[in-house]
């Protein structure tokens, strides 16, 4: 049977996420991850099939704990399932489809209920006033709009907050920069490798980044380092939060950073509900121990995911701006963007990190796998800063190249280009290019 909307819990109960008590919040989603479970199993084939391969029944989830009776859903279950097999609702009931870009195999396509995207529109709103962003002020968002969840959500939330969207989308960066100077927004949201972009483009204008209105960048969609965040605020002279969503659990806005804290993505416990996962086993990991995070929704009918694996490595924290709302550390690596070089294990983040750490580089770089003989070799590709000298900016090659071995353990190649040569991100900027 197809559950009714009045068999379900009320979805909107009023939520203080700074003042709900955590038994009250634990109380909240128990009872929503019960609804949700039965949900999936009455109506999506695949979660029912799953559910008596492993031995589980709705009726055997009795407490929170309980959901590691569950089996895990990939992504690999969405693409089986392509286009619309995860769909827990009839079409006549989807309002909205979005999907990924399908780049490594199909792609995976998600639905929305008229619902669903109410709250969407909240949790992204609520994610804004997090980072600071205020009824009235203007918004400039230049995260890509269609399929990709990112700049629908995102323009859906801002209106929602009471803000004035400027519904920029990605591309056509100089007349991103030229905007920016028109319109004065008070906030940006896009990838932050886009937003440095951006802050080049501003400087070919002969505009100083620092001069602009922005006063909040809300960044997401890709791992970046506090080093990156350090980089932003001083080149742009504003406030930069993360932001964290992923298309498969709902977009943006599954969590979000505080900007009076900054330490980390706080996760809308009432709507989804967190674990950290050993990615290799599948056991569960402690809170404060690194581990691969996994998504449960809590509130989602066209759409329900039971403990997605999202391959993004991160711990669970103790709330601090919102109490009862655990936080997540900065998302640095993947499972599967980790790159093992002669037996070492590296992300690019962490390539990142150093480069942030050499004040004569900039941070548009590259990375290279090749075949040399029977290893794997990397060449760092990396533009030199356009107003030094070339022979210093080799000079900072030469400890790049020495900081890598010394801190990540692995001999690599560097390489200093002339500015603008290496391409410049639009959205989700691509780090590593695997020629072998």
């Amino acid at each position: 049977m197809t559950l009714t909307t009045a068999s379900r819990p009320d979805f909107l109960a009023s939520v203080d996420p700074t003042g709900i008590p955590l038994d009250r919040l634990r109380a909240l989603q128990l009872e929503r991850l019960q609804w949700t479970v039965r949900h999936a199993y009455d109506n999506v084939a695949l979660y029912r099939r799953k559910f008596e391969e492993a031995g589980v029944h709705p009726d055997h989830i009795l407490t929170l704990d309980d959901i590691r009776l569950l089996p895990f859903t990939t992504k690999a279950d969405l693409r089986e399932t392509y286009p619309f097999g995860m769909f827990a609702v009839p079409m006549a009931d989807v309002r909205r489809i979005h999907a990924s870009s399908g780049t490594t195999g199909r792609p995976t396509v998600v639905g929305y209920t008229a619902g669903d995207l109410d709250r969407w529109a909240d949790l992204v709103a609520r994610s804004l006033s997090a980072a600071g962003i205020r009824p009235g002020d203007r918004v400039h968002n230049a995260y890509g709009y269609g399929l990709f969840t990112g700049g629908l959500g995102a323009h859906a939330g801002i209106e929602r907050l009471g803000a004035t969207v400027i519904p920029m989308s990605g591309g056509q960066t100089a007349r991103q920069a030229q905007l920016i100077q028109d319109f004065e927004p008070d906030a940006i949201l896009c990838t932050p490798s886009y937003l440095l972009t951006i802050a080049d483009a501003l400087e070919a204008a002969g505009v100083d980044p620092r001069s602009t209105s922005l006063k909040v960048a809300v960044l997401g969609a890709e791992p970046w380092t506090n080093e990156m965040r350090r980089e932003i605020e001083r080149r742009l002279d504003l406030v930069a939060v993360d932001i964290y969503g992923l298309s498969e659990v709902m977009g943006p806005g599954v969590a979000s950073e505080s900007a009076l804290t900054k330490d980390g993505p706080h996760v809308w416990e009432d709507h989804f509900l967190p674990e950290t996962i050993d990615g290799d086993t599948g056991a569960p990991v402690a809170d404060g121990e690194l581990g691969e995070l996994v998504f449960t929704s809590l509130t989602k009918e066209a759409f329900p995911v039971i403990r997605y694996r999202t391959r993004d490595l991160t711990r669970l924290r103790p709330g601090t701006a919102f109490p009862a709302m655990r936080r997540i550390e900065k998302i640095t690596g993947r499972n599967d963007d980790m790159i093992i070089l002669r037996g070492v294990n590296l992300f690019p983040t962490q390539i990142e990190e150093i480069v942030m750490g050499i004040e004569t580089l900039t941070p548009h770089f590259v990375l290279e796998l090749r075949r040399e003989g029977r290893m794997d070799a990397m060449t760092v590709r990396i533009e030199r800063h356009p107003a030094l000298e070339r022979e210093v900016c080799e000079a900072a090659g030469v400890v790049l190249r020495q900081r890598i071995k010394v801190l990540i353990g692995t001999s690599v190649d560097v390489r200093v280009e002339e500015p603008g040569v290496l391409p410049r991100s639009e959205g989700k900027y691509k780090r590593v290019y695997d020629l072998r």
